[in-house]
């Protein structure tokens, strides 16, 4: 099956969502690094292998492609993040779209946006449209 172009969006903001973490999170790239892999391991996101550096952590939001529990985790913190942070672009509102999708389960597109924060509703609602029309066709897996 070909890939879909919300797949490859969410896939090309996936370093966006993690760099958004590194830049909201209150510490050092080691700290956030083992935070956003103990959040994987302890919210059932994803099973790192092994807790990566800092420098992991910062190739991941420049150029090399997240693994799905680190853009899951980043996800998941993000949205409780008092400052309310938002996607800065497109392919980052698709990151976060794919990873909201794939963190919880939702019967129906409605539901999906409704447990959003409030804040994300305007901004992620045209990304999680997309998302949600690519699950819906099994492409998002």
């Amino acid at each position: 099956m070909p890939e879909s172009p919300f797949y490859a969006k969410a896939m090309r903001g996936g370093p966006r969502l993690v760099g958004h973490w590194m830049f909201v999170g209150q510490a050092d790239p080691d700290r956030l690094a083992q935070i956003l892999a103990d959040t994987a391991r302890l919210a059932n996101l994803g099973e790192p292998d092994d807790t990566p550096s800092g420098a992991t952590l910062a190739a991941w939001s420049s150029d090399a492609q997240p693994p799905q529990w680190a853009m899951r985790s980043a996800l998941f913190l993000l949205v409780q993040i008092p400052s309310r942070p938002v996607p800065q672009d497109e392919l980052e509102a698709c990151a976060w779209a794919y990873c909201w999708l794939r963190n919880r389960s939702f019967e129906t597109f409605e539901q999906a946006r409704e447990a959003l924060p409030d804040h994300l509703h305007e901004p992620l609602t045209p990304a999680l449209e997309q998302a949600w029309a690519d699950q819906q066709s099994q492409r998002l897996i």
